[in-house]
This record gives C-alpha cells, sequence and structure tokens, in this order.
C-alpha cells in the first residue's frame, strides 16, 4: 500500500483540514464537500484524513464492520453474539464517478438465488465504508442511480439489494466526503444538502506559500517513506487530540443561547428545512471539543455557520455559495445580546434574499428587470446610436415545456430524451452480454421451462443453466448535448428583446441542469460567431457568459450556424453516443455579407442532412411579423416556438418533442 501524503504537512488549506478534523471528532456533522479548481490539494487531504482516523472495533470476520458490542441483528454474515472484537484501521472506500450499481450495493448470485434458494451476497463499496469514509471524487460526475442509492443509503442508515423477490440489507453508516470542481457541474439539491459542510478552496496567490507546496510535494515523490516519517510527531499530535476531543464531545454543553443564534442564523439565511440547525449544532459542539472546551460559544456557531450554510441558501444552480459575514455578524450580535425578539426579518438584498448581488436599474425610466432603453436600429441591424451595445440583464427565468431528441438514444443516464438505458421501465429481455444485472424472471423461467425433462428435474425447484438467464431490456431518459445558438445582433437588442431573450435562455439552461444536460453556447453578432461556451456539464458557467454577451450589429446567422455544426462534428468524435439538441434564438433575420439568407438556407440544410434534432426560439416582435425563424425551422428540419409558447404553462400543449428530418417541409 502507498504511503499517503500526511495531513499536517499540507500547506494552507485551514478551512479544509478543520472540516475535515471536525467530521473525525463528530461523524454525526454529516460529511464534508470540498469544491475548488483543480490542483487545490483537495483529493490529497482526504486521502491523508483516513491515516488520523482513530482504529474500529468489529466482530471478527465479519465483512461488514459490525460493531462487536452492538451488532447488527439483520447481518448478512450473522447473527452475531456480543462480545469482545477486534480492532483495524478505519476505512476509507474510494467511489468511482463510473461504478456499477453491483459494485456500490453488492450484488446477489441470482442463478443460486433461484435453483436452490440461497442468497450468496457479495459485499459492495457501502459495506466496506460501514463506520468509516466513503470518498467520492468528482462527485457532482457522479450518475443518477448511483446517487439515487446513496440518498437512501444515507437516509436510513443501512442499504439494500433487491433482486426478484430476494433481499438482503446490511448497515451503511458512513462518513460522506466528496470532491469538485464546480466547472464541470454541480450537484443535484437532494445530495448537496446530504453534506454536513461545504468549503471552498484555492490556490494560494502568495509566492512564497506557493513555493513551499512545490518543495513538500518534490520531497514527498522523491521519497514518501521519509517524507512521512520526517511528519510523524505532528501526526501522532493531532491522532491523539481527535481521540481526546472524541472523549470529551458528550460533555460539551450546548446552551439555550447558542441553539437561539443557531435558530435565528438559520432563519435568517432562509435555509430550507431544519437539517441545517441539526448540523450547526453538532459542529458547534464539535468546535468546541476540539477546542479542549466544554461549553459551546458564540465564535463556535459563527464558524459552523461558515461551514454548515453556504451549500444550503442556495436557490437555483446560478446563485454563488456563500454567505454575507456581516448580516452574520449582525445576527449573532443581536440574538446573544437580546436572546431573543428582535426583527429578524433577513436583508431583501443580501443573499438570503435572492442569492445574487443588487444590480442598480438603469436610470433610463425602464422598469425592476426590463433592458434599459436603447436606440432604434438602423438599415442593416445596426444600432443608430453606435455599434455594440452594453450587456442587459436576464429577464427572470420561468419553467418551459420539454424539448426532447426524437427516437430512442443510448447516451449518458440523464432526464431528458427516450433511451436504452440500465434503469426505467422493463421493455423486453435479450441474452445478457457479460455479467447480468438486470434479470427478467418471466423470460428466464420461459426459457428453462422445456429443458426440465431432460435435465432430470425430480424436485420443485426449477433446474436453471447460465444459457436460461435474461437480462431485462430497459427504456429510460437520457442526457443530451444541448447547443445554444443566440442571435446577439442588433436586430435583437434595438428592440429591447434581449432582456426576455436571455430570460429565455437562461430558463432552458435551468431545464438543462435538472435534466443533466451537457450544454454549450455559440453567438453570433457583427460579422462573425464565436464558441462562448465549450459542451460542457456546467450550466452555471452557460449563465455568466450569457450574463455578459453583448449586443448590437449585423446578423451573420450563417455563421452562427456554421459554427454551431462545427462544435457538434467535434463533440460527435468525443461522445457519439450523446445525441445533440439545437436550439438556435433569433428572429430568423440575416443580414451582413453575399446572399446573406440564401447563406443562412445552406447552413441549416447542413444540420438536417445529419438529422440533428433542432428547435427555433422565435424571437420576432411587433404587428408586423416576417415570419424569418419559422422559414429557418424548415430548413433546419426541426421545429419553431415563441417565446410564449415556450412557457411550460402556456396553452399550447404541455411538451413538444423536437422534429428531424421527418418535420422537413415538403
Amino acid at each position: 500500500m502507498s504511503t499517503p501524503f500526511p495531513f499536517t504537512a499540507v500547506v494552507g488549506q485551514d478551512d479544509l483540514r478543520l472540516a475535515l478534523l471536525l467530521n473525525a471528532v463528530s461523524p454525526a456533522v454529516g460529511g464534508v464537500l470540498v469544491r475548488g479548481e483543480k490542483g487545490t490539494a483537495k483529493s490529497t487531504a482526504v486521502r491523508a484524513l483516513s491515516v488520523l482516523i482513530p482504529e474500529v472495533d468489529v466482530v471478527a470476520g465479519c465483512r461488514f464492520s459490525c460493531a462487536p458490542a452492538s451488532p447488527d441483528p439483520a447481518c448478512p454474515d450473522g447473527p452475531h453474539e456480543v462480545g469482545p472484537g477486534t480492532k483495524r484501521p478505519a476505512r476509507m472506500v474510494e467511489l468511482p464517478v463510473g461504478a456499477s450499481e453491483d459494485r456500490l450495493v453488492g450484488a446477489l448470485d441470482i442463478e443460486r438465488a433461484l435453483a436452490e434458494g440461497v442468497k450468496a451476497f457479495e459485499p459492495g463499496l457501502l459495506a466496506d465504508a460501514h463506520r468509516g469514509i466513503l470518498y467520492v471524487d468528482e462527485v457532482n460526475l457522479l450518475h443518477d442511480h448511483l446517487v439515487d442509492l446513496l440518498l437512501d443509503a444515507a437516509a436510513m442508515g443501512a442499504s439494500y439489494v433487491e433482486r426478484e423477490g430476494v433481499s438482503v440489507r446490511h448497515a451503511a453508516r458512513f462518513l460522506l466526503v466528496g470532491t469538485m470542481n464546480p466547472e464541470e457541474g454541480e450537484l443535484r439539491p437532494q445530495l448537496l444538502d446530504r453534506f454536513g459542510l461545504t468549503v471552498e478552496v484555492a490556490a494560494s496567490r502568495e509566492p512564497d506559500q506557493r513555493v513551499e507546496v512545490v518543495r513538500r510535494r518534490l520531497a514527498y515523490d522523491d521519497d514518501p517513506e521519509g517524507f512521512a516519517a520526517r511528519w510523524d510527531d505532528e501526526e501522532s499530535a493531532v491522532r491523539a487530540r481527535i481521540v481526546a476531543a472524541r472523549e470529551l464531545l458528550p460533555s460539551v454543553l450546548l446552551g439555550d443561547g447558542a441553539l437561539r443564534q443557531i435558530a435565528a442564523t438559520c432563519a435568517a439565511f432562509e435555509v430550507d428545512g431544519m437539517r441545517a440547525d441539526i448540523v450547526m449544532a453538532r459542529t458547534a459542539t464539535a468546535l468546541a471539543a476540539w477546542a479542549g472546551r466544554t461549553e459551546v460559544l458564540p465564535e463556535d456557531v459563527r464558524q459552523a455557520a461558515l461551514l454548515a450554510l453556504p451549500h444550503r441558501r442556495r436557490r437555483n444552480p446560478f446563485d454563488a455559495p456563500g454567505l454575507d459575514e456581516d448580516k452574520l455578524d449582525e445576527t449573532l450580535e443581536e440574538f446573544g445580546e437580546q436572546g431573543g425578539g428582535g426583527d429578524d426579518d433577513p436583508d431583501p438584498d443580501g443573499p438570503g434574499g435572492g442569492g445574487q448581488p443588487p444590480q442598480e436599474d438603469p436610470d433610463d425610466g425602464s422598469g425592476p428587470g426590463e433592458a434599459p432603453a436603447q436606440a432604434e436600429s438602423g438599415e442593416g441591424g445596426q444600432p443608430q446610436g453606435g455599434g455594440e451595445q452594453s450587456p442587459v440583464r436576464a429577464a427572470e427565468p420561468f419553467r418551459t415545456k420539454v424539448l426532447s431528441v426524437p427516437g430512442l438514444g443510448e447516451g449518458a443516464a440523464g432526464r431528458r430524451s427516450r433511451a436504452r438505458t440500465e434503469h426505467g421501465r422493463t421493455t423486453g429481455s435479450r441474452r445478457p452480454q457479460g455479467a447480468l444485472t438486470k434479470l427478467h424472471l418471466a423470460a428466464t423461467v420461459q426459457a428453462a421451462a422445456p429443458h426440465q425433462l431432460a435435465r432430470g428435474r425430480s424436485g420443485r425447484g426449477l433446474v436453471v443453466r447460465r444459457d436460461d438467464l435474461r437480462q431485462a431490456t430497459r427504456e429510460g431518459r437520457e442526457g443530451n448535448l444541448v447547443l445554444f445558438v443566440v442571435d446577439a445582433s442588433g436586430s435583437m437588442a434595438a428592440r429591447q428583446r434581449m432582456s426576455a431573450v436571455k430570460g429565455a435562455v437562461l430558463s432552458l439552461l435551468l431545464d438543462a441542469y435538472q435534466r443533466r444536460d451537457k450544454v454549450g453556447l455559440v453567438t453570433f453578432r457583427g460579422s462573425a460567431a464565436e464558441v462562448a461556451l465549450p459542451p460542457t456539464s456546467s450550466v452555471d458557467a452557460a449563465a455568466a457568459r450569457l450574463e455578459s454577451l453583448p449586443t448590437g450589429g449585423r446578423t451573420p446567422l450563417a455563421a452562427g450556424l456554421l459554427r454551431a455544426h462545427d462544435v457538434l462534428r467535434v463533440e460527435r468524435l468525443r461522445d457519439a453516443a450523446r445525441r445533440p439538441l439545437v436550439v438556435v434564438v433569433t428572429d430568423g433575420r440575416a443580414t451582413g455579407g453575399p446572399e446573406p439568407v440564401a447563406l443562412a438556407g445552406r447552413a441549416a440544410r447542413l444540420f438536417a442532412a445529419d438529422s440533428v434534432a433542432s428547435v427555433v426560439v422565435d424571437c420576432e416582435a411587433g404587428a408586423v411579423r416576417l415570419g424569418l425563424a419559422g422559414q429557418l425551422a424548415v430548413e433546419l428540419g426541426g421545429t419553431a416556438v415563441t417565446l410564449d409558447e415556450l412557457r411550460a404553462d402556456s396553452i399550447a400543449g404541455l411538451v413538444r418533442d423536437v422534429q428531424g428530418n421527418s418535420r422537413r417541409a415538403a
């Protein structure tokens, strides 16, 4: 086994180390989510923590780490008698993002279960992590079906494996630690809330500290064992302090004053539910024990809030995590001095009131949430007041209709389009290709039944052979690549529609986040198009690019379509199974260059020839409509919707499937 980098040798990252140590003192805190850019020692610190965790007592020979003083009565290796056990180091189990369901929860031998009635069970990672650490690197990339299993285990403290009426249950209580780079996408809110604490990490900008990081890393790489030996004294001191804090923890007093401060803070920041209050209380208690005190002080409550609340006050994936520390101090001071009462209504302009800093409305007579009044465009879509106009704010997002790709795909698990998946409703059966994962019982019995006489069946049991087993084929939902092609030209901005257009794209981005899609953003204006955001799982990055999008100039529609077609060509080489959905947001005008309309039509027909699903969001406004966006949709082989029709609560149907070549006009 390789020698881990010493925990005490990690340079800086004080909040990260403190959050991990508090969970070592009190696992009931609920784990840590570490967010930060790549190369910031996230994984190094987590792996180093496992060496500091005190040893655990287990029943000898139990694969499920039962405690000898109180063994699990439902343990598959039980029943166990209460008595002395053996000690072993606490485990840190890593869950790969590409793990199978069987690897996580364990697997039943279906063949033996059917033929012999024997529950032959092979434990999974949840069993290995019981009473230890379950570590998920890049946790935001974990597939939804694995997230569901983690949520169930975290909520119930147990793992259940059920296959065709045969079930196994075992205890699964673990310290959940995850690391992620927010640029690669956000976590589902349900899983985000299961992490007790969250920490934001970034590389130091101090040259001296960066030098020390490099010096220590090079020394460790040259001689891991020798480097670790030089930190033995510091490691032993921290290990002893953890043990002492654990022993002190039951004696720590959480007074009514501290409880009132905790409750007032959670109310002031408008966090959902009561889990935040409980986590803050446990964290403050652990902080006092770590400091060697038996009483929770106001500074413990403040530090607990900074660790436990930032990820719980987010209202949507576009809100930046964090707390207004001035508001936090005011709340703690008010309820610390008065012991209650007072006006605890949160500041509507603070982070608890919407998650984004207030922005000044332009002093031009426009209302809240509206774009500033801008000059009308002149000939060719050029604004009369100048070429480029400053970015406008997006209107309030809304719930959109479901836009889906037709047909049956086989892409990554998600929630948008129909696909053949490992999870979903059963649609048929086939012979297994490799290990059997989902048994189709009826098809298996049907395959085995004709051979019972030849196999000498004499009892009631069915004689089942490997060749009889049938894998269930299932249909679920996949995530797609949603590529936005946004018109940012003067013809859009001059009519003061860019705010509404950005609001619509923001709404579609929020929908893409909820449906686990990848997104990309291509914009066109002036004389060219650019890839504002290459395909990524980070919709908040797309939202940030959209917010700062400038407008003005001519409308090079063909350039935008050609650039989008090139993005899809490259992405198809990287991930051929993920089907694309192109969303063109434009009024359909094409200006600039020779024959701009004809050139745009030829570019659009490239998508139709490749059977790329597409939808045109028609942004044309005014009493007289030219219908250019509808014509573009025909050329693309897709369909067109207006901004009003895009809303889920509009009169036109609830679901609109994007059509491919089948919708091309005759």
